[in-house]
């Protein structure tokens, strides 16, 4: 007999919507370019089951409504401008009992007055979830490429028939920092917060003798949530970015550790959160 099919959980939304809100209030322009994702979830039965589309919000009409919110509310933080949307999905459209909304935001330089050039520093991100009764805040960042020239090592590591791997006493460590930490409020002054956040990572990089690249994540997102109020949990994901010695002898030189060869892939990848004192884990945060 064929086994019965039943719906499992589902969401749906319009994603990686770009949108670029200037400031032109003030002599000095002042850009906003973000990335909006919103994923809606609730009595969506119908939609998958029978066709029918009643409770179905359009996605063109959730992209509109980020336009629309750009222009009405402003986008002075990230977080608030996500919050703002999670909250008006839940409370108009019935079907609706969650909204999702991540925002990411691009850097731009300044040039001039009204003249910029795009950044190379790291994306910084936020995410809310609201479903009526609970709102989650989520700020974050991508792409924080970080590098210590010495003051790292990696020995006494497990070993099998296939390891090829030497033991090293001194090596670069150099990573591309994602990290997600979780408000426990939904009103800060967010952009503070992010800075303290960003500090404290760099800070704790920069500071921590490195055994592993494990060691140094921990000591990166301890020192987030003993240092930066209202955190209470970090989740950090850190490649490996590998830089490996390159063998100069067969041009008659030597190299006393200051030229290598950077291989991007495969890289080890270490992922982890990090907790404040009696803080309860944030399922499903990735």
């Amino acid at each position: 007999m064929d086994r019965q099919a039943r719906l499992g959980d589902n969401q749906y939304g319009k994603a990686e919507i770009r949108v670029m809100k200037v400031d032109r209030d003030r002599p000095r322009h002042v850009l906003h370019d973000l990335t909006v994702d919103v994923a809606l979830a609730g009595d969506m039965d119908a939609v998958h089951l029978t066709g029918d589309n009643s409770t179905v919000l359009p996605t063109d009409t959730q992209k509109n409504t980020v336009y629309a919110f750009a222009r009405e509310h402003g986008v002075e933080q990230v977080e608030d401008f996500a919050l703002l949307l999670a909250r008006h999905f839940v409370g108009t459209v019935d079907s609706v009992h969650r909204a999702t909304v991540t925002v990411h935001e691009h850097h731009w330089e300044r040039l001039a007055d009204h003249s910029f050039a795009r950044s190379g520093r790291e994306t910084r991100t936020a995410t809310v979830a609201h479903d009526g009764t609970g709102t989650t805040i989520r700020s974050g960042l991508r792409d924080l490429v970080l590098l210590n020239s010495t003051g790292s090592e990696f020995q006494g590591f497990a070993t099998d028939d296939y390891t090829t791997l030497a033991e090293t006493d001194d090596r670069i460590l150099c990573t591309s920092v994602e990290a997600r930490w979780r408000h426990g409020e939904t009103q800060a002054d967010w952009r503070a917060s992010y800075d303290a956040v960003r500090s404290a990572l760099t800070t704790a990089f920069a500071d921590t003798y490195s055994r592993s690249l494990q060691q140094t994540l921990y000591a990166m997102g301890a020192r987030v949530v003993a240092t930066c109020h209202g955190v209470s949990e970090v989740r950090l994901r850190l490649p490996n970015v590998h830089h490996f010695l390159v063998d100069l002898e067969p041009f008659e030189l030597d190299n006393p550790g200051e030229v290598f060869h950077v291989d991007d892939r495969p890289y080890g990848l270490i992922e982890a959160s990090v907790l404040a004192d009696g803080a309860t884990a944030d399922a499903g945060a990735w």
